[in-house]
């Protein structure tokens, strides 16, 4: 058992209104439920979270993604099962997640460009952002979903 803090017990109206903006940053979205779905199983790979891998690719399963296309996400440049817009998302996604080490660059930047719109491009970093402070939550202090028996 952690010894560390459970977030929600030790600051609940913060983790609350984080976790109301997160509802908002998503549900006010024009983005694809499935794209945002694939981005934050993108984002969570990257950061090593198993609570939201296990989280988000049963979300998305209910919302229709197939296995193949759960499976691939970690080797999306590879997989031809994706869409341009969505390995334009991908690869924004892998970008502003290690943004310390990658940065954005502009052929990453002029290939989002391609396919969101400007307020979609900010809609979809927005998601990413979220997804990102959710994983370092869940990573830092161990929230693991005790159900699981984890």
């Amino acid at each position: 058992m952690s010894s560390r803090p459970n977030p929600h017990a030790a600051a609940p109206k913060m983790l609350q209104d984080y976790l109301q903006f997160s509802t908002r940053v998503v549900e006010g979205s024009r983005l694809e439920h499935s794209l945002l779905e694939l981005v934050k199983i993108r984002a969570s790979q990257i950061n090593g979270c198993a609570n939201c891998l296990n989280m988000h690719t049963s979300d998305a399963r209910k919302a229709g993604e197939t296995e193949q296309r759960l499976h691939l996400i970690a080797a999306w440049w590879d997989a031809p099962c994706y869409t341009d817009r969505e390995r334009a998302a991908f690869a924004w996604t892998d970008h502003i997640t290690l943004v310390a080490e990658r940065r954005a660059p502009d052929d990453v930047y002029a290939e989002l460009n391609a396919h969101f719109d400007k307020e979609e491009q900010v809609q979809l970093t927005m998601a990413i952002i979220v997804m990102n402070g959710w994983n370092r939550l869940a990573v830092g202090f161990e929230m693991f979903d005790t159900k699981l028996g984890w």
